[in-house]
């Protein structure tokens, strides 16, 4: 997504496929999956038909890590037990269940806090890409 977000699209082009397994230094067949996942999750597109490049269905402002995160896993769970398929026994007796949940949504939260433009934002600038980003950060800077 970022290959991708980085790249101008004014063009029309897209990113290439090979171009990104060059870039990222992935298998074609591994990023194959990954491209699936995001076109079916509706966070890219073929540019121009099935051998052009790929573009961003929507803006990098308006994309955030919590939507890719989601292109290949639909819950974050942090304990078996919170998982909407988990039935647990111990449900209505567990005291340590409120703060799994209150745990998650802190990080579901940040992961809708920050958006693909803030990630690309740091790259381009060089400006702390290794640091802890903090909702808003970008932005204060």
């Amino acid at each position: 997504m970022l290959e991708i977000a980085s790249t101008d699209s004014t063009n029309g082009i897209g990113v290439f496929q090979k171009d990104i397994a060059l870039n990222q230094d992935l298998s074609n067949k591994y990023l194959d999956h990954i491209i699936h996942s995001l076109k079916t999750a509706g966070l890219i597109c073929n540019a121009k038909g099935k051998k052009s490049g790929y573009l961003l269905t929507r803006k990098p402002e308006d994309i955030t890590i919590f939507d890719i995160h989601e292109a290949f896993e639909p819950d974050i769970c942090l304990v078996e037990c919170l998982s909407r398929n988990y039935i647990c026994d111990r449900a209505n007796k567990c005291m340590s269940q409120g703060f799994w949940r209150e745990l998650n949504l802190v990080i579901v939260n940040y992961l809708r806090s920050v958006t693909l433009a803030d990630l690309v934002n740091r790259q381009v600038s060089g400006d702390r890409i290794n640091e802890v980003i903090y909702p808003g950060d970008v932005a204060n800077n």
